[in-house]
C-alpha cells in the first residue's frame, strides 16, 4: 500500500519544474569509496542542500489577502545550486551537507533522478557519502516570495538542521576531501564552530577557501573566519555587514540604492568596506551587484589575485571549458598594472549582461559555481568573473535556480562580451 508521503507526492509532482532531459555529467563524477584521486582532486563544497519554494505572482501582490499566481518546488540551497552549476559547467565538486528523511528530502531525491541519472547508478540510489541523512534533521526548506518581476519580495527560511547537523566533527570525516582539494567553498548557512573547523582543515594544506555569505544576518558569521578567507563574495548589503561584524560597530551605513550612482561612486561608497575585509585578511573581494555588474578588488593589483590562487591546479576533465573561454578571453589582460605593492588597493569593475529575466534567486549561486568551476579549470580570476556572469545571465532567464543545460559557446561568447568591458575603478595607494 502506498503511504500517505508517497500519495502525496505524486499528487504535487506535477508542479514541479523539472528539466527536459538528464545531466549525464554526473556520470563522471561517481567516487571510489569517498576517495578522490590526487589529480582529480575535487572541489569541495559545503553548506546548505535545501527545497525551494517559490510563489510567483500573476499580478502584483496586496498584503491581507491572496493573490493569484503559481507556487513551483525547486532545487535550492547555495551549495546545492553552486555545485550543480559546477557540474554542468563540467567540473566535479564533492559536497558536505545534511538532510532529514521526510517528504521534502523525497523532493530533493525525485529532482536528483531527473537532474542526476547517475545516482541510480550510485550505492542503489543514495545520496553522495559528504550529504548527512538521518531520521531526527528536518530538511531545509525555503519559502520565497517573488514579485511580478522576478525579484525576490520576502523569503522564510527554515535551514536549522544545517546548523544543528553539520557540526565540525561530521566535517571532519572528510578532511581527506579537504586537504587534497584545489579549493574549499563554505556557505554561512554553517554554525561557526564549523565554519572554523571547515577553514581549519583548509589552512592545514594551504587550501584556498571561498566565503558564500548567504544572507546579510549570517554574514557576520565571516568575523571569525576571516583570516583564512581567500575569496568572499557577498552583495552590497552582506558587504556593508561583513564590514561592520569586523570592525566590531556599525560604522558602514548601508548603501541608499535609490539613487542613481555611476559606477565610479557606487565605489567610492563601498570602497571603505571593501578596504576593511582586505585588510582583516581576507584576498579577493568580489561585489556583486546584480544589474550594475561586479566589483573585483584585492590588495596590491591583478598579479596578487593570482598567486592568491597558486593553489588551484586545472582539473583534468575541464580541458574543453578552459581552451573554449581562452579563445575567447585572452589570458593577459591589458588592465591590469604593474604597481603592485601594498598598501594598495586594485579594483575592477565588469557589467552585467543584458537579459530576459525570469527570477533572479539562482543568479548569484550561479555566478559563484561559474567562477569556481573557471578556477578549478585553470583560468585565471578575472575570466573566471567574466564567466560567472555570463552563467548568472543564462540563471536569470531560467525557471529554475540552476539551467537545465550551459552551451559552453553561449557562455563563452557572453563571457568575452563581459570581459572585454572590464575596467579599473580604482588603482591607487590607500596610504
Amino acid at each position: 500500500m502506498e503511504s500517505s508521503v508517497q500519495r502525496r507526492m505524486e499528487a504535487i509532482s506535477r508542479h514541479l519544474v523539472l528539466p527536459r532531459e538528464p545531466n549525464i555529467v554526473l556520470h563522471q563524477v561517481l567516487l571510489n569509496g569517498g576517495k578522490v584521486k590526487n589529480d582529480e582532486a575535487e572541489a569541495v563544497i559545503i553548506g546548505g542542500m535545501v527545497l525551494d519554494i517559490h510563489a510567483i505572482p500573476s499580478i502584483p501582490a496586496n498584503p491581507r489577502t491572496t493573490t493569484p499566481g503559481k507556487v513551483r518546488y525547486v532545487l535550492g540551497g547555495v551549495a546545492r545550486n553552486v555545485a550543480e552549476c559546477m557540474l554542468k559547467l563540467g567540473t566535479k565538486p564533492f559536497i558536505i551537507s545534511a538532510v532529514g528523511l521526510d517528504m521534502a528530502v523525497e523532493f530533493l531525491h525525485l529532482f536528483c533522478l531527473y537532474y542526476f541519472d547517475s545516482f541510480v547508478a550510485f550505492t542503489g540510489g543514495v545520496l553522495p557519502p559528504g550529504i548527512r541523512k538521518q531520521q531526527d534533521i528536518g530538511t531545509p526548506v525555503v519559502c520565497n516570495i517573488l514579485d511580478v518581476s522576478g525579484e525576490l519580495a520576502a523569503a522564510v527560511a527554515s535551514v536549522e538542521a544545517i546548523e544543528k547537523f553539520l557540526t565540525p566533527e561530521w566535517i571532519q570525516q572528510f578532511k581527506y576531501n579537504i586537504c587534497s582539494a584545489p579549493i574549499l567553498m563554505v556557505d554561512a548557512n554553517l554554525n561557526p564552530p564549523a565554519l572554523e573547523a571547515s577553514c581549519h582543515l583548509a589552512a592545514e594544506s594551504s587550501i584556498p577557501v571561498w566565503f558564500e555569505p548567504v544572507s546579510v544576518a549570517k554574514s557576520r558569521r565571516v568575523a571569525s573566519v576571516a583570516k583564512y578567507v581567500t575569496v568572499a563574495s557577498p552583495n552590497e548589503d552582506e558587504l556593508i555587514a561583513m564590514a561592520n561584524a569586523l570592525s566590531g560597530a556599525n560604522v558602514f551605513p548601508p548603501i541608499e540604492r535609490g539613487n542613481n550612482y555611476s559606477t565610479e561612486s557606487l565605489f567610492q561608497k563601498l570602497k571603505p568596506a571593501i578596504w576593511l575585509l582586505l585588510e582583516k585578511g581576507i584576498r579577493i573581494v568580489v561585489v556583486t551587484l546584480g544589474s550594475d555588474g561586479v566589483f573585483l578588488c584585492s590588495k596590491g593589483g591583478s598579479s596578487f589575485m593570482r598567486t592568491c590562487l597558486d593553489r588551484v591546479k586545472p582539473y583534468g576533465s575541464c580541458g574543453q571549458f578552459y581552451k573554449i573561454v581562452t579563445s575567447s578571453c585572452p589570458p593577459h589582460w591589458y588592465g591590469a598594472t604593474d604597481l603592485e605593492r601594498n598598501p594598495h588597493l586594485f579594483a575592477v569593475h565588469f557589467p552585467a549582461l543584458p537579459a530576459s529575466v525570469v527570477r533572479l534567486t539562482g543568479a548569484g549561486d550561479c555566478l559563484v559555481g561559474g567562477m569556481l568551476a573557471s578556477i578549478c579549470a585553470g583560468l585565471n580570476v578575472m575570466q573566471s568573473v567574466a564567466v560567472g556572469i555570463a552563467a548568472a545571465k543564462a540563471a536569470v532567464e531560467a525557471e529554475t535556480n540552476v539551467p537545465t543545460t550551459f552551451s559552453l559557446d553561449t557562455i563563452a561568447d557572453d563571457a568575452r562580451s563581459v570581459y572585454s568591458a572590464a575596467n579599473v575603478v580604482f588603482n591607487q595607494s590607500m596610504l
